[in-house]
């Protein structure tokens, strides 16, 4: 009898077989596979244990990234080369700073950013915090000092109570420190969950076409998750740009040795930061130096330069079709009315200044 019920779930199970649509079990392993790999974006931004975030906190710090009294010219803001308008980032190779200086490494995108490892391309700065001080004082970018921007904010009496209510514990409110923080707890917000790609990691075998999946089997297959995977496909770690292969120098700039210029050590010389993949169909152009504008001229420069492989332009055109499953629900951002000034609050300096080097 027992003989009979083993043949008997053995022909029921060959029947299903039969039944199941090709591809399907292959599918759910892909899937499987997918959500070892990545994480999808959360609705809510993770803890900040050195920062925690508060209402009020987000409010002050939204109007500071807004707010271009943050530079010497009153002419540049944190939106200005990470603009929410066009996911986090500016559209430029490089972003124009004080006295029309041009930056030397393309704008990242600020959007996700709180879950990198560490911020700018060489990782300098190690949290969005750090990061927010870097600009503010650069002289490619707003050329601002701590002294003058003080003075700046607490000519404004709305600010100065913004800033009361957001740090109720210290008896100096206003001050560099502080703005910092309140612009990291407002970028800690800015996150775009609900992709189809994450809804696919969530369980949606249906949220991708076949030639996504395509693309996403051949973007694990080729190798191409050994450096873009976790939560943000990126930003986890550290790689040098032409593992197998150096890119042109006009894609690798001689000169600009990535993480070497913060570690002073030779294997880090051309190591980068890994960036992050989310919303990538709408962040060009690509790479630190911003030299290329198209997607798929990208994935077929890392194919050669980090896997050592010539992808096929089916190959590409699969990658990139995945690569677009990636760009998740935009911040929906109102812009702020920001406080007016007083008699107190400095002037403008405007002046035209040569290139220097800076930047992200």
């Amino acid at each position: 009898m027992r003989n009979i019920m083993v043949n008997i779930s053995c022909i029921s199970l060959t029947i299903l077989m039969l039944l199941i649509p090709r591809g399907v079990l292959a599918q759910d392993d892909l899937q499987k596979k997918a959500q070892a790999l990545f994480k999808p974006i959360p609705d809510s931004p993770p803890e900040l244990k050195h920062n925690p975030i508060s209402q009020e906190k987000v409010l002050l710090g939204k109007m500071l990234y807004f707010d271009p009294r943050l530079s010497a010219s009153n002419l540049i803001s944190c939106n200005t080369c990470h603009n929410l308008g066009t996911a986090g980032v500016d559209l430029q190779e490089t972003s124009t700073g004080h006295g029309w200086q041009k930056g030397p490494r393309n704008a990242p995108t600020v959007l996700n950013a709180v879950f990198n490892i560490a911020q700018f391309w060489d990782g300098r700065a190690k949290d969005l915090e750090e990061q927010a001080k870097g600009p503010i004082q650069a002289t490619v970018e707003m050329s601002n000092n701590p002294k003058r921007l003080v003075e700046t904010l607490d000519s404004m009496p709305e600010y100065k109570e913004l800033f009361k209510r957001s740090f109720p514990q210290e008896k100096t409110t206003v001050n560099l420190d502080n703005t910092v923080k309140a612009i990291e707890a407002f970028e800690a917000t800015l996150l775009t969950p609900n992709s189809r790609f994450d809804k696919f990691l969530k369980g949606d075998a249906t949220a991708l076409n076949e030639k996504e999946k395509e693309g996403l089997k051949l973007f694990v297959d080729k190798g191409c998750a050994g450096c873009h995977n976790g939560i943000n496909i990126g930003g986890g770690a550290y790689f040098p740009f032409g593992v197998v292969e150096k890119p042109g120098a006009d894609i690798l700039p001689p000169d600009d040795k990535g993480r070497f210029m913060v570690t002073k050590t030779a294997r880090d010389e051309y190591v980068f930061k890994v960036p992050t993949l989310r919303n990538i169909d709408l962040t060009p152009p690509y790479f630190h130096s911003g030299k290329v504008w198209s997607l798929k001229q990208a994935v077929g420069i890392m194919g050669a330069a980090q896997l050592g492989i010539e992808l096929t332009d089916d190959d590409i055109d699969k990658i990139t079709a995945f690569l677009s499953t990636l760009t998740g629900d935009q911040p929906q951002v109102e812009y702020p009315i920001l406080p007016s000034n007083t008699d107190k609050t400095p002037r403008p300096i405007l002046e035209v200044l040569q290139e220097q080097s800076s930047g992200h």
